[in-house]
């Protein structure tokens, strides 16, 4: 969430920043409970210090044995209004609070001011589509020649956005998954956690996933659990209710996780095929560090996530999103998209973010500045290092050949016995 401070004292600089994200928020009850906040605690002080006045003038007249029964009756009554206010007051809290789980992260200035993804800014490229002599074909047409993805029996065994992948094609999202494990901790220093794919509601509320996109999750009915949709959630939230000293900054952690999403927003949209799907595996890489450090750890972190990218021989551009086309928690996120040869396009395969203390302050995570002073929150980011079913998807487009066979990446042969393609049988 944003700093409270910030939120009460500048809601005109509140609903600029809703604008700019291209958000329609009402902001006309946050501000009026800010009044009435404001109210209570004025009326409380007045009328604290007039019960404080009362008590001495009870002992006085007291000592000098005069009455006083109706100054206490006027203390009682006091005492009466300034426990309704406190409760008053404490409502008010509770209100703003659930005002604040529903305000978006604040962009970061180098953030380019967008309504959409057609405003998004292309920061590089990296690599050259392969110009394909034959008509390029889809990665589900690719996949069953192949017989290593069966659409049809993950509609069987589930629903429709489940597939079931086999064979070499199991052995190859095996291969993806062990090989940037091996990239991220043996070569990029980060530290692998094999975290719960099930957490519980407060965790969930720490990284932003709840309470706004709870229509997005898959819950558990009888516990207080709720499948991840990323590893993002459980890894950021280790340190949840922690105070680290900063010299143990900064944390940088991977995992792979499956991760589950309804997509209850994206109905109808990449229908075909393993593009979008309900259950799917990721690595994902999270940092948490020194504010300071933030912006230089967002730029390591995505050239991490690029360097899978170029091992693969995986053409790809790096996207700047515009502060319309931000995540929730984010306040900057690169996106990595891979070119696709069939759609004749690039799509995204991985993104990067800075949450700043977003996600910190929802977590109450902090650190102790070496300098001295009050503790802290942290800087949080994560990101896709990469999404295993997407990387899978532009293997397939980009190294299918004429004769219906797919060039394994050179990265990924040490883990596949040195298979050098997947060919028809």
């Amino acid at each position: 969430m944003l700093d409270p401070k910030w939120i009460r004292e500048q809601i005109d600089e509140v609903r600029s920043m809703l604008e700019c994200r291209n958000m329609d928020l009402d902001l006309s009850e946050l501000s009026a409970l800010e009044v009435r906040r404001r109210e209570i605690l004025v009326d409380v002080e007045a009328r604290k210090a007039r019960r404080n006045e009362g008590s001495k003038t009870v002992g006085a007249k007291r000592k000098a044995g005069e009455n006083c029964d109706a100054l206490m009756e006027e203390m009682r009554c006091l005492g009466e209004e300034i426990k309704e206010l406190d409760a008053e007051l404490e409502r008010i809290e509770r209100d703003f609070e659930a005002w604040m789980l529903k305000l978006p992260n604040r962009p970061l200035p180098s953030v380019p001011v967008g309504k959409n993804e057609e405003d998004n800014v292309v920061v590089r490229t990296w690599g050259t589509p392969r110009a394909l002599p034959f008509e390029p074909k889809p990665h589900w047409e690719i996949a069953e020649a192949l017989d290593i993805l069966d659409f049809e029996r993950g509609v069987k065994l589930a629903e429709s956005r489940f597939t079931v992948v086999k064979g070499l094609g199991a052995k190859l999202a095996r291969a993806l998954i062990n090989f940037m494990l091996d990239l991220h901790t043996n070569e990029h220093g980060f530290m692998e956690i094999n975290p719960p794919i099930l957490v519980n509601t407060a965790t969930m509320r720490g990284t932003g996933q709840l309470p706004k996109f709870a229509e997005d999750q898959y819950r558990c009915a009888n516990d207080d659990l709720w499948l991840i949709p990323t590893a993002e959630v459980p890894l950021t939230n280790l340190h949840a209710e922690e105070i680290l000293d900063e010299a143990e900054l900064p944390k940088h952690y991977t995992a792979y996780t499956p991760c589950f999403r309804r997509e209850a927003g994206a109905a109808g949209r990449d229908m075909r095929g393993m593009l979008r799907q309900h259950q799917f595996d990721k690595v994902e890489l999270v940092k948490l560090c020194a504010p300071q450090n933030g912006e230089a750890e967002l730029e390591h972190l995505t050239n991490c996530a690029e360097k899978v990218l170029q091992l693969l021989e995986l053409p790809y551009r790096v996207m700047a999103l515009c502060t319309g086309d931000m995540g929730f928690a984010s306040a900057k996120t690169y996106d990595l998209e891979v070119w696709l040869p069939y759609q004749n396009c690039y799509r995204e395969i991985s993104s990067c973010s800075i949450c700043t203390d977003f996600q910190a302050r929802r977590m109450n995570t902090r650190y102790r500045p070496e300098a001295g002073g009050r503790p802290q929150y942290v800087c949080t980011l994560n990101g896709s290092g990469i999404a295993i079913g997407r990387a899978l998807i532009a293997i397939l487009e980009n190294g299918q050949n004429s004769d219906g066979s797919v060039t394994i990446p050179r990265a990924l042969r040490p883990y596949m016995r040195e298979l050098e393609a997947i060919v028809p049988h």
